[in-house]
């Protein structure tokens, strides 16, 4: 036992002292500060200041965007039924790869290289259905720079001038997994990592107090993606904060008790704070302790802030109609992604928005049914975001991304006797991104004519993640976590084509 050192039936003296109110509060106080960039790490302790907060919450070089709008489509679209139309599919419709002019794509090695199934590849047919299934709807260029898309995007056709696509995604899991796989980088055989938001949450200081860093509308969707949004070993503070649409109750764990005024709560909330802080002097590398500190301090500041940001009552008619508010098809898009255009005006750095349900996407039968109907919902309310923050001159400091878990395959799904589907395809599939710091109307990348594979190198997901950083002015390469060393793929690189 060391020197100086008293113990009781319950505790140490330390401990005893702490619980009592006599501990150095400051302690936690300091990390707490530090993770806003207002203190410098040799003021707080070692071990807080090393598992609680970055480095520094400041970009590495010049920023060109202020906050991210990510939406994701969960399922899978079809990449060629709706920004990479493929010709080939209806002119050799009904014919197996190998009838073509083309090289079989099955037996490529590329096909190995970017498909990594759970099951056993002797038993797994996903991905290497062999008869052509052609488009399911038509398409044309568009805009003044005559970028094909198809006919199921009227209003965001509209907006193709604003839009940068990146056209040779790829990533490694063909089943449902990608979802998360496409937040955090990883295969979900593997160490999972936390998501691209926690990562810019963990880089950057917050440009309000009132309100998380990270934002999520609608998701994350299912229990077992909850992955698309933590943040893992980065600490519960850089995880998502999901937001309910409802100005009356958007944080139900931060409302008050019937009959309780404001006041009353406000000393309850600095009450739950000394509490907490006295139990970090004992616990300084407790980061769920810390965690829940600054949770309590920003529920309640949240309080005002939330509700206020998320109220369509001040919306003019003319918004309300941009969005599809008026709608049933597209309210629900609408209204997550008009919250996403409020959010960034309070200043919330990265918003993550579901505009679609678990899933929906994933049109294994019925894909010209399913993609009408889908592509109805979110068309107009995401045209409405471009055009909205550009009309607000927001789209010049704001990122947006648009993109799902992979694309869909050029061959008619033939399990359980399909016939109108098309299975799972990681091998290469589309996203766009439009806003600061990207070229406008501009097609970076292509899959080969059917549509298959990623052509060139390609770029796997985190190439994703390492733009979004980068324009967010953080350098991913430089975000690694003390005593975690990360894979040279989880770093991706910059997708310096697509920068203006």
């Amino acid at each position: 036992m060391p020197a100086g050192t008293q113990t009781y039936a319950c505790c140490s003296r330390r401990t005893m002292l702490s619980d009592l109110g006599m501990g150095f509060t400051g302690l936690a106080l300091g990390a707490m500060l530090a993770d806003d960039g207002i203190a410098a790490d040799s003021a707080t302790s070692p071990t807080i200041a090393e598992s609680a907060v970055p480095p520094a919450a400041q970009p590495h070089h010049h920023a060109r965007a202020d906050s991210v709008i990510w939406i994701f489509l969960s399922g899978g679209y079809s990449h060629v039924e709706t920004f990479d139309p493929k010709p080939a599919l209806n002119k050799y419709a009904g014919l197996t790869f190998d009838k073509t002019p083309f090289e079989n794509p099955v037996h490529s090695p590329l096909h190995k290289k970017r498909f990594r199934s759970v099951a056993a590849e002797e038993i797994n047919v996903r991905d290497v259905y062999p008869i052509i299934y052609p488009m399911q709807v038509g398409w044309k260029p568009r805009g003044d720079s005559g970028i094909e898309m198809t006919d199921w995007w009227p209003h965001l056709a509209q907006q193709v001038d604003e839009l940068c696509f990146v056209r040779n995604m790829w990533t490694t899991d063909n089943d449902h997994a990608a979802e998360n796989q496409i937040h955090t980088g990883r295969h979900r055989l593997d160490e999972q990592q936390p998501s691209i938001g926690a990562w810019a949450h963990y880089g950057l200081g917050t440009l309000n107090e009132n309100l998380p860093k990270f934002v999520v509308l609608g998701g994350p969707t299912r229990s077992d993606t909850r992955l698309s949004i933590d943040s893992l070993y980065l600490g519960p503070q850089h995880a998502g904060v999901p937001i309910a649409l409802d100005p009356a109750n958007p944080l139900p764990f931060g409302q008050r008790q019937p009959g309780q005024t404001f006041a009353q709560q406000q000393r309850e909330y600095e009450f739950i704070g000394r509490l907490n802080r006295l139990a970090a002097v004992e616990y300084p590398s407790d980061q769920k302790l810390l965690a829940r500190i600054r949770a309590y301090e920003l529920a309640f500041r949240m309080q005002a802030a939330v509700p206020s940001a998320i109220d369509f009552s001040k919306e003019t008619q003319q918004t309300r109609q941009l969005y599809g508010l008026d709608q049933d098809s597209t309210k629900v898009a609408g209204e997550r992604l008009l919250a996403a255009r409020r959010l960034v005006e309070q200043g919330v750095r990265f918003i993550q928005v579901f505009p679609s349900a678990y899933g929906v996407w994933d049109s294994h039968q019925k894909l010209k049914d399913n993609h009408t109907r889908l592509c109805a919902t979110v068309d107009q309310p995401v045209a409405g975001l471009i055009q909205d923050l550009r009309h607000r001159g927001l789209l010049d400091r704001t990122l947006v991304v648009f993109c799902t878990e992979f694309g869909r395959t050029p061959g008619l799904e033939q399990r359980s006797g399909g016939v109108d589907g098309r299975d799972h395809h990681p091998n290469g599939f589309t996203i766009w991104m439009a806003g600061a710091g990207l070229k406008r109307g501009f097609v970076h990348g292509a899959t080969d004519e059917l549509g298959y594979h990623a052509l060139g190198d390609g770029h796997y997901v985190t190439d994703l993640h390492a733009t979004t950083l980068h324009l967010l002015g953080l350098d991913n390469r430089r975000l690694h976590f003390p005593g975690r060393k990360r894979l040279e793929i989880d770093d991706g690189n910059v997708i310096h084509d697509v920068l203006a």
